[in-house]
């Protein structure tokens, strides 16, 4: 992957006064309230808070998978909520990287197959596919695995593949919604010792949803919602 072109301290994330409704039938359903958030390069953040609080609306809002029903977002420079889906499709593809819980692979293709898919909607050769590739799954130290399927994997194999599929375009931003929630103990400090080496020595800005206080306590800042309403948080680890 590239060094960053953004500078240290640029915000890549500003989230303004956001407020989230949903409707069902005639009833509106508020799920976040006034939210407020900034994210400088190279920021690694954990979102907590009990299930039903938002965390997952505002990482897909972040994402630009969602927009907000008033307020602002913008992510890398680009004002999400005035931007078209086909613009919006195109801009997630350079510069933002998704990591699921339940990994998302297809079973029918390899783990480069797998970590190679969202590439095929870049204007990248063949060639430069195959380096991107490769290069993401030494970082994720599956180079060897790269020819098997998600069944020969075991589960942290398979968030690794994941991983190595969410960095290889060399996105901005890294989502992960509770990316260690589906494993055990073991596979999960690895994929945390991962994500931490990919914010210090990759220089990825993070935004990270968790249940788990020890992921959390791995990130440098941990930020808690409650009821859509964003309270005090308090940081962790080493800035």
């Amino acid at each position: 992957m590239s060094e960053p072109h953004e500078n240290n301290g640029e915000s890549i994330v500003a989230v303004q006064n956001v407020c989230k409704e949903f409707h069902r039938d005639a009833i509106t359903i508020p799920v976040l309230m006034g939210i407020s958030l900034r994210l400088n390069r190279g920021d690694y953040v954990a979102l907590m808070g009990p299930s039903g609080s938002g965390k997952s609306t505002l990482l897909n809002l972040v994402a630009g998978l969602d927009r907000p029903t008033s307020g602002t977002v913008t992510v890398c420079g680009q004002s999400l909520e005035k931007t078209s889906e086909s613009q919006l499709a195109k801009w997630r593809s350079r510069h933002i990287g998704f990591i699921f819980q339940l990994y998302n692979l297809i079973p029918v293709l390899t783990a480069f197959e797998n970590v190679e898919l969202p590439l095929t909607l870049t204007p990248l050769s063949r060639r430069e596919r195959r380096e991107h590739v490769e290069a993401a799954l030494e970082v994720v130290g599956l180079s060897d695995r790269a020819h098997h399927y998600p069944r020969q994997l075991s589960g942290g194999q398979e968030q690794r593949v994941a991983i190595a599929r969410a960095i290889s375009a060399d996105p901005t931003l890294l989502v992960a919604d509770d990316p260690t929630g589906d494993l055990d103990a073991k596979s999960a400090t690895e994929i945390l010792d991962l994500m931490e080496r990919l914010n210090r020595e990759f220089h990825k800005t993070i935004i990270m949803v968790t249940h788990d206080p020890a992921a959390a306590a791995r990130t440098k800042q941990v930020l808690h919602l409650q009821k859509g309403v964003l309270v005090e948080g308090q940081h962790a680890g080493q800035e």
